[in-house]
């Protein structure tokens, strides 16, 4: 290698490659990585000083919602990469509960030009499971910019909705890669559905009204599908303490997403204090679950976590409930908010690498992200784990322009973010233009 042509060298940080924490420099040259070790003698046309920082993999939020085409008051790509870059994040898996859904090939291929002219960050987008287009999800799930396929087994934003059993398991079987699934039964959230015309109602009943059961029956009808039908599946925001002891036992078959709301926020208190605010789907729900989470955290159970960055605007969450709708912003507060349980000494900070870049890269076959080694993509999230700072308003990006953790104080702050060796953000600016690319998988 000719150290006289790198584009970028990152000198001085703390390293976190498969080997742990290395005092080395990083070489980057035409977007990936082409040098550890000693760099300090190397030409190159930009060097970074990363003294007093860590560099961990680029950080991978599988879970978004932004809300382009037909939403896009509430968030668009623009937006929602802006903020994912602003907090560390180097790409993200959007969801296809938009207007319309993404069905077809026509609109996968819309939003991945969009994303191309408009993303801050580099990324892939779900193709949504239906009744109307099951019978092409073999292909469907192939086409360029797709991470995979989401079921919806209950309604939640959007109109998308897999309740029946037999459409579950032809969607199940059409395709190879892993599905990734919302799992509440609608069955249930349907009967359950009059305690919400009791007097007095209000958000804190949320968890009552999508409680534990409807959890469970979805998320055990999944794996029993999905193992008869030999189909790994994704589980996202798991909420409840009973399935994470039954996912522990179902391992060979399934992935375990949680989200950093559910293990920061409690109820009741969250409803006493943000109201509706705190409402989303699955729900935050008691300490008892919190726990429960946490501790499948520690111990292996979770492989992933996600932000479900769904915002909504302020005057739409400021209903009544239940007219207030589900769903609250996080792609941006994700990476600060673990920190934040990092320095509380709730889980390591090579744990929280695991989960936010290299977990995202086993579950999906991600193919040259989520590792910092030769010939991998040049993404970086470099973080000072000494900075203290408070989420403050003005620092949200997102379009709904509210976050429920703003006022927090954060120990560890995002101070850069670098993607396919191109410095997008640094020290909370956005740097240059948008000029994402979709991500590829190694099983397409």
């Amino acid at each position: 290698m000719d150290l006289a042509t790198m584009d970028l060298v990152i000198s001085g940080g703390t390293v976190w490659t498969p080997n742990g924490s290395e005092k080395i420099d990083v070489g980057v040259q035409g977007g990936r990585i082409v040098a550890l070790g000693d760099l300090s003698q190397a030409e190159t046309t930009q060097r970074f000083d990363a003294t007093g920082l860590q560099v961990m993999p680029g950080v991978i939020d599988t879970q978004v919602h932004f809300r382009e085409p037909g939403l896009t008051h509430k968030e668009d790509l623009n937006t929602g990469t802006a903020g994912a870059a602003l907090g560390g994040v180097t790409a993200v898996f959007e969801m296809p509960n938009t207007k319309p859904s993404t069905l077809t090939a026509q609109d996968m291929a819309y939003k991945v030009a969009r994303g191309r002219a408009s993303a801050w960050t580099d990324f892939a987008f779900f193709m949504g499971a239906a009744a109307e287009n099951v019978n092409d999800l073999r292909e469907l799930e192939l086409t360029e910019g797709c991470c995979g396929v989401k079921i919806f087994m209950g309604s939640s934003t959007g109109s998308l909705l897999v309740d029946d059993p037999e459409v579950l398991e032809a969607v199940l079987r059409q395709g190879r890669r892993r599905v990734a699934v919302h799992c509440e039964d609608e069955a249930r959230l349907t009967a359950r559905k009059p305690l919400l015309d009791k007097p007095n109602v209000g958000p804190a009943d949320h968890p009552y009204w999508r409680d534990e059961q409807t959890a469970l029956i979805a998320t055990k009808r999944l794996l029993e599908v999905a193992a008869r039908v030999g189909r790994p599946v994704h589980v996202l925001h798991v909420t409840t303490a009973e399935e994470m002891d039954f996912l522990a036992q179902h391992k060979d078959i399934c992935t375990v997403e949680c989200l950093p709301q559910h293990l920061t926020l409690v109820a009741p208190e969250c409803y006493e204090r943000l109201g509706t605010f705190a409402q989303m789907n699955p729900p935050i729900r008691s300490a008892r679950h919190q726990e429960a989470i946490w501790a499948a955290v520690n111990a292996g159970v979770v492989d992933v976590l996600g932000s479900d960055h769904a915002p909504h605007t302020r005057e739409e969450k400021a209903r009544p409930y239940p007219k207030s709708p589900s769903g609250m912003p996080g792609v941006q507060t994700m990476l600060p908010l673990m920190l934040e349980h990092v320095h509380q000494g709730r889980l390591s900070f090579e744990r929280l690498i695991d989960l936010t870049s290299a977990g995202p890269q086993r579950i999906y076959n991600l193919r040259d992200k989520g590792r910092i080694a030769l010939g991998y993509h040049a993404d970086f999230t470099l973080v000072d784990l000494t900075a203290v700072r408070v989420i403050e308003e003005d620092w949200i990006a997102s379009r709904c322009g509210w976050s429920p953790f703003v006022g927090d104080t954060i120990h560890g702050w995002p101070k850069a973010t670098i993607i396919r060796g191109r410095i997008v953000m640094k020290d909370d600016e956005l740097i240059g233009e948008p000029g994402g690319e979709p991500l590829r998988f190694w099983d397409v």
